[in-house]
């Protein structure tokens, strides 16, 4: 049997379960593994190091996995480890068990001798700071909104005096629930300096001058590959809002962003990114942020099996395809 792709994530991934059909279309064999959930009720790791490197096997009821025959790594979305999994410990003991496992197991899922990595764990959550990425991109000749990042309710204010309009973001989507436990997304949205107040020092904020934008647009890069999508419709700043008002357009990206937008997956060592800018009334695309690991199955046919054959490309022949 050929060399496995190795698909490191959870059970309701439709994202990755796109790619996977593609690869199985293709006669490629796959490897759905999920570490967070799978180990270790339902998966025996096997690993020796030495002088010689790693080997070794996964073994589940099923399924024996040979890690130094496996060619490509898909990394998606897989379960976070936790410790509620471990009942027959007490907390203490179940938190530490699981920390081991994230570091054993997962540290092995991400040291697989040989293996092309799509993206590799450790390139995804360096890319996934916005500070860095706006630096990055600026460095890489995009054009980036005016940005300050503060605890201090007067850096804010004085911010929106000098650029005008200004939004809010949050640095990191923390998942977070109100007072009912019902989830709650915080949006970017536009903020009256008059409403903020002292609550600003409890902890970091990102503010941006808003940029006057007639679209948006999302790149999914597959390595060399752009896939420039025109999003319009959207009712609110945040086009996530409301997905069901908008209408996507494939469109060419211009070439010197294509090159641009490379070197920015180079800088961070990644395979994929989704972009997201700002297309304003001038034409002009403004960066907005770059999610290592972004979701597109949600677009309208055929963009989707296009995305997902350009992934199933890298994945089943990584070394000769651009």
């Amino acid at each position: 049997m050929p060399p496995p792709v190795l698909a490191i994530t959870a059970l309701d991934d439709f994202t990755a379960d796109l790619v996977l059909a593609e690869l199985h279309d293709r006669g490629t064999p796959v490897v759905r593994f999920d570490p967070g959930a799978d180990f270790p009720s339902a998966c025996a790791l096997d690993v020796r190091l030495g002088g010689h490197g790693m080997g070794g096997l996964l073994r589940t009821g099923t399924r024996r996995l040979e890690l130094t025959r496996v060619r490509s790594v898909y990394w998606r979305k897989p379960t976070p480890y936790q410790h509620q999994k471990y009942s027959h410990l007490d907390e203490q003991a179940g938190k530490w068990a699981a920390e081991q496992s994230r570091y054993g197991l997962g540290g092995v899922l991400a040291a697989i001798p040989g293996a092309f990595y799509l993206n590799h764990p450790w390139r995804n959550r360096d890319a996934e700071y916005k500070p860095e990425q706006l630096v990055t991109a600026a460095a890489c000749g995009l054009a980036v909104p005016p940005t300050v990042i503060t605890n201090s309710l007067s850096t804010a204010r004085r911010f929106a005096a000098e650029v005008g309009t200004i939004v809010y973001k949050p640095l990191w989507s923390t998942p977070y629930r109100d007072t009912n436990g019902t989830a709650v997304a915080v949006w970017t949205r536009a903020v009256d300096p008059a409403d903020l107040d002292d609550g600003i020092g409890v902890t970091a904020h990102l503010f941006q001058q808003l940029i006057d934008k007639v679209a948006d647009i999302r790149v999914t890069m597959v390595g060399e590959r752009a896939f420039a999508v025109h999003i319009d419709g959207a009712p609110s700043l945040d086009w996530r809002y409301d997905y069901a008002a908008l209408a996507y357009e494939l469109i060419e990206a211009p070439a010197h962003l294509i090159e641009r937008m490379r070197a920015y997956l180079a800088h961070f060592g990644l395979v994929f990114g989704a972009f997201d800018f700002a297309l304003t009334s001038g034409g002009e695309w403004v960066f907005l942020e770059c999610n290592p690991n972004g979701q597109w199955a949600w677009f309208t046919d055929p963009i989707p099996h296009l995305i997902a054959a350009a992934i199933a490309d890298r994945l089943e022949n990584p070394r000769g395809c651009s």
